[in-house]
Order: structure tokens, then C-alpha cells, then sequence
């Protein structure tokens, strides 16, 4: 199972102590399929080793607690085994705001019909049928152990968050928790642990480049990431209440023009902004063409920073 057992030695005759999958996978990565479908004991576990990173053992006598500090990687299935567009995600997804809210990403992967992909997919799966192997990538992919020795030198990276950040990331925290407020989106699940996801994700990328100081660009990255496994939740309503990016993107600045009580919004600032919600640099400068088209902002011609046109 995922917790522990308690057996009995066909030798001694005696209770022994056999650990499960988040016993086994201490320090490593514990991937769950069909997470939906756990027993309530399971669950329980799964509380206590997300949160406290130990599995507590109370069985035939035996009492401990074992190390389980691991990361969970888990998939699930919707409540009635396909997604339905017509209910909210938090319909959809049969699982507690308490369990859901310790993990640092959520992902909404739905099977949409594309005629390209479907493609693609199809091709696939004929050729391996036919060949018994898959077909070729197009490209030389890394051989399995140049990961297994980057991840592993990387692993013993243990980067720090400078107390320049900390100011940067508590405001970026209270940000999310305001504009959630805003939105009353009923599928958000920002609490606490947000904060900690965000620091756990920073340093995560800080380690993937070797380096022993989490920089602002980690912090902007996890935001994005953040930010973009959210909008895989509601995107549909979004598309269907009629916000295109470029109004979105008018809105983030003007709403950060009015926070700061200030006429002008530098271009670096203003990207980091969109960057977290998932736009790009590209759909930025659309936006201040159009605008400025309008006669809303102004644009600096080399520095491209924002000027707001009082009205």
C-alpha cells in the first residue's frame, strides 16, 4: 500500500514492519494514479506526509513513526470519469480543498479534439503497432544518465532566499490572495501553503541552475507557473465571459499604475507583471500599440516604459 504493513516473519513467527510506496520513496518522488479513488485511510496518510513529510504507525501492537520525505507527484480522474464543461472545476475534481491546497501545482489536462494532434496521435500508435518501436524523435534526446548525474550534482545544490526577496515575495503573495478575493473564483484554493509553494518552487529552479541564491527571475518563473496552472482551471470561463488577452494585460497595468498611485509603469516591471499571469512579451507590446493608438498611455520610443495619459 502507500502507508505501511504490519506481517507476520513466516520465520520468527514474529510482527515485522514492511513499508509502503511513500516509505520506500523517501527522498525521492512518489508517483499515485487514480488518486481519486484512495480509501480514506489512505487519504488521511497522504494529510500527514504532505504536510509533516513522516507516515505514523499504529498497528498490531507497533507503534512509530516512519520518514516519508518525499515529493507526490499524483493524477486524477474527474467525479464522473469525463470532465464536464457544464460544471465548475471544483464540481469536477472529487477531492477536499484541504488535500488540494498542499499541493504546489494543480494542471487541468483535458482531452479536446484537434484534428492535428489527433493526428499525431494516431501515427503514433499505428507505428508502434506496426514496428514495435517507437518512431524517431527528430532530434538526439540526453541519454537517461546525463539526467540521473545532472539531477543528482543538482540535488546537493541548497540555495538560500535573500532577504532582498522576501519583501518582493510576501507582496506577491498578498497580490494573488487580493485579486482571488476580487474574482471570487470558487476553484481557487490560495491559502498559507501558497506562500510556501512559491518559496519550495524558487528554490527548485535556483537548484536546477547550480545556484546557491534564489534570484527574482525564480520568483517571477514559479508566479508564472503558478498563475498558468490556475488559469488551466477556468481558461473556459474566461473565454466565455469575453477577456481577451489584450484587455487583460491593459487591465494588470492600469490596476498597477493605480496601486502605486503613479502615471508611469516601467517595460521590465510591466513584463515581469504579465509574465506571471502567463502572457507574453509579445501580446505586451500589442497591447501598448493599441493603446497608445488610443491615446490611453504613452510609450518612451527607446525605453519602451508607460506613460499614462490623464485624462
Amino acid at each position: 500500500g502507500l502507508t505501511a504493513a504490519v506481517q507476520k516473519d513466516p520465520v520468527t513467527n514474529e510482527f515485522v514492519l514492511e513499508g509502503g510506496a511513500l516509505v520506500l520513496a523517501d527522498m525521492g518522488i512518489c508517483a499515485i494514479d487514480e488518486f481519486d479513488k484512495m480509501e480514506e485511510s489512505d487519504r488521511t496518510a497522504i494529510h500527514e506526509v504532505m504536510e509533516q513529510q513522516t507516515v505514523s504507525i499504529a498497528k498490531a501492537g507497533i507503534t512509530t513513526s516512519l520518514n516519508a520525505r518525499t515529493a507526490v507527484l499524483a493524477a486524477a480522474n474527474p467525479a464522473w470519469g469525463r470532465y464536464d464543461m457544464r460544471r465548475t472545476p471544483a464540481e469536477n475534481i472529487n477531492l477536499p480543498p484541504a488535500l488540494l491546497s498542499r499541493f504546489d501545482l494543480l494542471w487541468l489536462i483535458l482531452d479536446r479534439a484537434d484534428m492535428e494532434n489527433d493526428l499525431e496521435m494516431a501515427r503514433h500508435v499505428v507505428h508502434v503497432h506496426q514496428n514495435l518501436e517507437s518512431p524517431a524523435l527528430g532530434f538526439t534526446a540526453l541519454e537517461p544518465s546525463v539526467l540521473r548525474a545532472y539531477i543528482s550534482a543538482a540535488r546537493r545544490v541548497t540555495p538560500s532566499v535573500p532577504r532582498d526577496l522576501e519583501e518582493y515575495i510576501a507582496t506577491a503573495y498578498s497580490s494573488i490572495r487580493q485579486e482571488e478575493a476580487k474574482s471570487n473564483a470558487p476553484h481557487s484554493y490560495t491559502t498559507i501553503r501558497t506562500l510556501l509553494s512559491i518559496v519550495r518552487i524558487s528554490i527548485a529552479l535556483a537548484r536546477l541552475r547550480f545556484s546557491e541564491t534564489v534570484a527574482q527571475s525564480d520568483v517571477d518563473e514559479a508566479l508564472r507557473l503558478m498563475q498558468m496552472s490556475k488559469y488551466s482551471l477556468y481558461s473556459d470561463d474566461r473565454q466565455r465571459s469575453g477577456l481577451d488577452a489584450i484587455s487583460d494585460i491593459y487591465s494588470i497595468l492600469r490596476d498597477e499604475a493605480a496601486r502605486t498611485s503613479s502615471m508611469d509603469v516601467k517595460y521590465g516591471h510591466a513584463l515581469n507583471l504579465i509574465s506571471r499571469k502567463g502572457y507574453s512579451e509579445a501580446q505586451l507590446k500589442e497591447c501598448l500599440e493599441e493603446y497608445a493608438s488610443l491615446n490611453v498611455w504613452q510609450i518612451h520610443p527607446s525605453t519602451f516604459d508607460i506613460h499614462f495619459i490623464d485624462a
